[in-house]
């Protein structure tokens, strides 16, 4: 509903600002780094007192009403807990996604109303009912620190659409790995926190919750050294920015060296030399353009058709398609020798030169930036 409001009262345009700029991300940013904080124990996110108390009075008219301020005032005493949850789904909504804030709010919903409905029809089942202690504060610390991780993602955004250099691919991985893992040691016992009971015994739900964190810490360290991870690929920043790829280095050395050992070096199939290609680039080796008109050049040249790729830094979509389907033998050969590429970043903020500002016929605006442009 949030993203929908936004969308028609504000326009895409504001969508596209919350979802790109650097302002919202690192406000995002900062709002999990506080959810996640409390969850850890830091401090504690509560209500006024009076809120709760006048949300329990309604409680007691009887009737729809009433179950309703029943359920609210839940909602209110437990804020602490749902408070962070709710706040990393609206965060979601808010920056233009649709399906998961949707899944998320049923979910949240669904986790309050379900409980009544199944006690009212099964009363027994209360006696059966687990005592609150030191296992609902080991959920918040693990939601706590998974609330550290997602947070990453938009600091991670700004990061590519200005071209900051903070979080390249390896960083962002090294975060996730140390996150997951100490997560890991905490759900064996091996990390405590201040408020944290003591643990005398590991039950089998949480060790195999533990063996399941190791075994995806497990998966991302090769990623530390050019593994594309496809799994992740929509969360990670993009293989480019990778330092050590090891990938990379041997496609390199074929290019050089040749398969066959005889030293050829493979040519360019560029025409020239692509405008941004020192901030900007194509996955998977791949060579092309960053700027429509010199790629429409080329292809007028060479006599091929061209490839346009609407992408950006920040397309969850983008990452997938590109590590599911452009990696796929077949597709890199046809776009290698039967397509000139050519990359338009619709959110990228790199400036242009004046020279190359252009005046939108649909809405009498200058763009002056790549993503604008496009």
């Amino acid at each position: 509903v949030i993203g929908t409001v936004v969308a028609v009262t504000l326009g895409a345009n504001f969508a596209n600002f919350l979802s790109t700029h650097w302002l919202p991300n690192v406000l995002f940013f900062l709002i999990f780094m506080f959810f996640a904080a409390s969850f850890l124990g830091m401090f504690e996110i509560t209500l006024p007192s009076w809120m709760i108390n006048k949300s329990d009075a309604q409680a007691d008219r009887g009737g729809i009403l009433g179950s309703f301020f029943m359920a609210f005032t839940l909602v209110l005493v437990s804020f602490s807990c749902t408070g962070p949850i709710v706040g990393a789904i609206l965060v979601a909504s808010a920056g233009g996604q649709v399906l998961e804030p949707i899944i998320g709010m049923l979910g949240f919903s669904l986790a309050f109303a379900l409980p009544f409905t199944l006690f009212a029809f099964f009363p027994r089942w209360l006696n059966n009912m687990p005592k609150s202690g030191g296992w609902l504060n080991s959920v918040k610390v693990v939601l706590g620190f998974i609330e550290l991780a997602l947070g990453l993602k938009f600091l991670s955004i700004a990061d590519q659409t200005y071209h900051w250099g903070i979080l390249d691919r390896e960083i962002y991985l090294a975060f996730w790995i140390i996150i997951f893992t100490l997560m890991g040691f905490y759900l064996l016992g091996k990390l405590k926190f201040s408020h944290d009971s003591d643990l005398k015994f590991i039950s089998v739900p949480r060790l195999a919750m533990a063996i399941a964190t190791f075994t995806f810490v497990a998966y991302m360290i090769p990623g530390m050294f050019g593994a594309p991870l496809q799994a992740l690929s929509g969360y990670l920043p993009p293989q480019a920015t990778h330092d050590f790829d090891l990938n990379k280095i041997v496609r390199d050395n074929i290019q050089v060296y040749g398969t066959g050992g005889g030293g050829a070096e493979h040519g360019s199939t560029l025409c020239d030399k692509p405008k941004h290609g020192d901030i900007l680039h194509l996955p998977h080796g791949l060579e092309g353009y960053f700027d429509y008109e010199q790629a429409l050049a080329c292809a007028e040249k060479q006599q091929k058709p061209i490839f346009i790729d609407f992408t950006g830094h920040g397309c969850v979509n983008c990452r997938e398609m590109e590590a599911r389907v452009w990696s796929d033998p077949r597709v890199l050969k046809k776009l290698r020798e039967e397509f000139v590429l050519v990359a338009l970043y619709v959110d990228d903020k790199t400036e242009l030169p004046e020279s190359e500002w252009i005046t939108s016929t649909y809405d009498g605006k200058v763009k002056k930036t790549i993503g604008k442009k496009y």
